[in-house]
């Protein structure tokens, strides 16, 4: 199994980096974990004192179990990936059966802030978008699949989401194998990448 990380900062434009080569290569090679579906249950919690967690700090990612579903992987077995709910910030009862495959594709902004889940990586692929950019895309996205207003994406983009983008997302860069500018528009980056995959699947 090929393991490649992918990260870079909210709104740079990962998951289109990862749709793209997952559409250049034989679809039933490939698994896709995203970091987000590991964010801690605490369902134990209140969902007002749910609401304010820091979600940009690597300690609300459950790495234990993400290292453990990717071992499982890597030995070709299943897992029982978790649903992550956005309104409820809290995981569903229900789940996502996946199935080990030649590669596994590992996507997040925190993944490279984990030295095991970084040494597992046989490719690792920092995504580096302008932060205006990425505010934008930011907003877009959390009024319309998450549904927040303006003001609290502002105000989170403010107090959270950019302090951790500068104290742990951005310094993560340095262990990339390869930087991927402007996002899944880099037409030769993706290429690129493609071929670096194939060649370590040996096709």
């Amino acid at each position: 199994m090929v393991i490649i990380g992918i990260a870079g900062g909210t709104g740079s434009g990962k998951t289109t980096v990862v749709t793209k080569i997952a559409k250049s290569l034989p679809q039933e090679n490939i698994t896709i974990l995203p970091q987000d579906a590991y964010y801690r249950n605490n369902s134990e919690l209140s969902f007002d004192e749910r609401t304010k967690i820091n979600y940009d700090h690597p300690n609300s990612i459950d790495f234990d179990l993400l290292l453990s579903h990717i071992h499982h992987l890597k030995k070709g077995k299943s897992i029982e990936q978790p649903i992550y709910s956005y309104i409820t910030h809290s995981r569903s009862d229900d789940y996502k059966v996946v199935h080990a495959k030649e590669i596994l594709i590992v996507e997040g902004i925190l993944v490279f802030t984990n030295e095991l889940l970084r040494n597992l990586c046989d490719i690792k692929i920092f995504v580096h978008t302008d932060a205006d950019d990425r505010l934008i895309r930011r907003i877009r996205r959390d009024i319309t699949e998450r549904g927040r207003d303006v003001a609290e994406v502002l105000n989170r983009y403010e107090k959270t989401l950019k302090p951790m983008h500068n104290q742990f997302i951005e310094p993560t860069m340095k262990y990339a194998d390869m930087i991927v500018p402007v996002g899944g528009e880099n037409k030769v980056a993706i290429d690129v990448l493609v071929s670096m995959i194939k060649e370590k699947i040996g096709n």
